[in-house]
Order: C-alpha cells, then structure tokens, then sequence
C-alpha cells in the first residue's frame, strides 16, 4: 500500500524546508502519518491481516523516534507539525 507519486509529492512540497528537502524530520514523519492513516483505513476492513498490523506498529514506533528526535531538538517545529498532522500531544 505504497502512497502515490503525487500524493508524496503534494506532501513533500507541504512540509519541505527548502525546495529540495525529502529527508528532514518534519517530511518523513508527514509521509509516516499518511501511510498510518492508509493502514488504519485498510486493518478496519481487514481486521484479520496481521502482517499489515505489525508493519503498522513499525511505523508507529519510527515515527515516535522521529516526533521525539524532534520535540528535543526543534521544539517549535515540533508543536507546528503536531498541530498541522493532527498528532496526539503526549
């Protein structure tokens, strides 16, 4: 269940620090959140996949490491991205 190509464009462009940014914090946890949404979406109506389960707690638990590298390192772009995605603050 790969995002499409514009999709991870449109999402890139949204969170990019700079024009060419796909690597910072702020990006790969945007494409994280997506791809949570997506397999939550897809486990309620397969609630019998379990491979798709564990793939869904992997990135669950990387994008914690990554909201918490980010939350001690930036914590202002921290509150913004939480508040954009619609993150639980914990």
């Amino acid at each position: 269940m790969a995002l499409s190509t514009e999709k991870k464009q449109e999402i890139i462009k949204r969170f990019a620090r700079q024009d060419n940014d796909t690597g910072s914090c702020e990006v790969q946890i945007a494409l994280l959140s997506q791809r949570i949404a997506d397999l939550t979406v897809h486990l309620k109506d397969n609630p019998k996949d379990h491979s798709s389960r564990l793939g869904l707690l992997k990135l669950v638990g990387h994008r914690k490491n990554l909201l918490k590298y980010l939350k001690n390192t930036q914590h202002d772009r921290y509150v913004e991205l939480i508040e954009a995605l619609g993150i639980k603050n914990r």
